[in-house]
C-alpha cells in the first residue's frame, strides 16, 4: 500500500508548515490563549484567505477544495506540531462534516461561511450525566406550533466561547439512549434568547470551552439540521472523524516533543558530557521514537478506514485512539522527565505540549472507552 502523499498534499503540508513557522510563535499564541478571546482571529482569517485550509475537506459547491480524510490528517498533524489552539477540528472537521451530510439551504450557506472564515461552529453534544456518550441525550426538543423549544444543558462544549453558531443535540422522540430520536439543531449564539446561558472557561491545554444551559429556548423550524430524529448515524461518524483528526494532531505534537527532547539532550551537560551520550537516555529516546511511529501507523489505519462500513471504521478509529493514548502519555511524560524541572515551566514548549497531549487522550472518547469499544467490536460471536 502506498503511504506517500501526492504532490498536492505535500504542497498543502509545506505551505501550512511555512505559514505557522513564520507567524505562530509559542509566546504569542500562549498569550492569546490565556487572555481575551482565547485565540487569534487574524490567524483564522489567514487560514481561510491565504491558505484555504478551512475548505480543504469541505465540498467544492460550498467553496471548499473537496479533499478527504488524508488532507484533514495532513493539516491536523501540522497544527499539532505548532500547538495551534484555533478550532480547526471542532469547526471544519466535526461541525463541517455534520452540516455537509445534513444538506439543505441553511447548512450549505453556513458551510460557505466556514470556508470564508466568517463563521465558527462548535458542537454541543456532551452532557453531565452521560459524559462522552453522545447517544445518551437528556436535552429535549419539542414542537410548539412552527417552532422548536429546547430544554436541557450541555457540558464541556469545546470552542463554544469562540463560536458564532452551535450545533446542539437534543432528543425529539424516543427513550434517553435510543439511537432513533436524536435531532440536531443550529443555534446562533448572538440571538439565542434569554433562556440561553453559557459559562465559558479555559481548559488545561489552553483551549476554550463552555457549559451551556437551554431553558425553554425557542428556535424556528429552520433550526432543525437534517431529518428529525435521524442524526445519530452522522453524529457517530463525526465523532470518529474528530477522533482521527486529534490523533493526527497528537502525532504532530509528539514529533515536535521528541525533536525538542533529542536536541536538549545534545546540549545539556552532565559530568562533562552531553546527557544524550548516556546509553540509558538513548534507549529512552528510542522508545519514544518507536511510540511515535506506532502512533503514526495507527493514524494511517484510521484515516484509510473512515469511509469503510461502520464496524470496520469504528475498530480502526478505536485502535488508533487507544494507541495514541498510550503513546501520548509515554512520550509526554518522558519528555518532561528528560528535561528535568524545566519541563513544566511556562517558558519552555515541552510543558505546553504535554498538557495538550494529555487532553487529547480524553477527546472524542477516552483511551479506556476506545479500548472497550474495540474489545466489544472484536469479541467472537457465540
Amino acid at each position: 500500500m502506498d503511504f506517500n502523499l501526492s504532490s498536492e498534499q505535500e504542497l498543502l503540508r509545506d505551505g501550512l508548515t511555512k505559514f505557522l513557522a513564520g507567524r505562530y510563535g509559542l509566546e504569542q499564541s500562549r498569550a492569546a490563549a490565556k487572555t481575551g478571546a482565547g485565540w487569534q482571529p487574524e490567524i483564522w482569517r489567514g487560514f481561510a484567505e491565504e491558505l484555504g485550509i478551512l475548505g480543504a475537506p469541505l465540498p467544492e459547491e460550498a467553496g471548499g477544495i473537496g479533499g478527504g480524510a488524508v488532507e484533514t490528517m495532513v493539516i491536523a498533524e501540522a497544527l499539532g506540531h505548532a500547538l495551534v489552539v484555533e478550532p480547526f477540528v471542532d469547526t471544519v472537521v466535526v461541525a463541517g462534516g455534520l452540516l455537509h451530510r445534513a444538506g439543505g439551504e441553511r447548512a450549505h450557506a453556513l458551510l460557505a461561511e466556514i470556508v470564508a472564515g466568517s463563521a465558527v461552529v462548535a458542537v454541543a453534544a456532551t452532557e453531565a450525566a452521560s459524559g462522552e456518550n453522545w447517544r445518551d441525550v437528556d436535552t429535549t426538543a419539542r414542537r410548539d406550533g412552527d417552532d422548536w423549544v429546547l430544554q436541557g444543558s450541555k457540558v464541556m462544549a469545546v470552542s463554544a466561547p469562540l463560536a458564532t453558531h452551535l450545533l446542539v443535540t437534543a432528543r425529539s422522540s424516543g427513550a434517553r439512549t435510543d439511537t432513533d430520536g436524536i435531532s440536531l439543531f443550529l443555534v446562533e449564539t448572538d440571538s439565542a434568547g434569554g433562556g440561553f446561558t453559557a459559562h465559558p472557561y479555559r481548559t488545561i491545554d489552553d483551549r476554550r470551552a463552555a457549559d451551556l444551559s437551554f431553558d425553554a429556548v425557542r428556535l424556528p423550524a429552520a433550526a432543525l439540521v437534517g431529518d428529525e430524529g435521524q442524526a445519530w448515524a452522522s453524529l457517530e461518524l463525526a465523532r470518529d472523524e474528530g477522533a482521527a483528526a486529534v490523533c493526527a494532531e497528537a502525532v504532530g505534537g509528539m514529533r515536535k516533543v521528541l525533536a525538542d527532547t533529542v536536541e536538549y539532550c545534545k546540549q545539556r551537560q552532565q559530568f562533562g558530557q552531553p546527557i544524550g551520550s548516556f546509553q540509558a537516555l538513548q534507549h529512552r529516546m528510542v522508545d519514544m521514537h518507536m511510540e511515535v511511529e506506532q502512533a503514526a501507523a495507527a493514524v494511517y489505519l484510521a484515516v484509510l478506514n473512515l469511509e469503510a462500513e461502520p464496524a470496520t471504521r469504528a475498530k480502526a478509529v478505536s485502535a488508533a485512539k487507544a494507541t495514541i493514548g498510550r503513546a501520548a502519555r509515554f512520550v509526554g511524560q518522558n519528555a518532561v522527565q528528560l528535561h528535568g524541572g524545566m519541563g513544566m515551566t511556562e517558558e519552555l514548549a515541552i510543558g505546553h505540549y504535554f498538557k495538550r497531549l494529555t487532553a487529547i487522550q480524553y477527546e472524542f472518547g477516552s483511551t479506556d472507552q476506545h479500548i472497550s469499544r474495540y474489545a466489544a467490536l472484536t469479541r467472537p460471536r457465540e
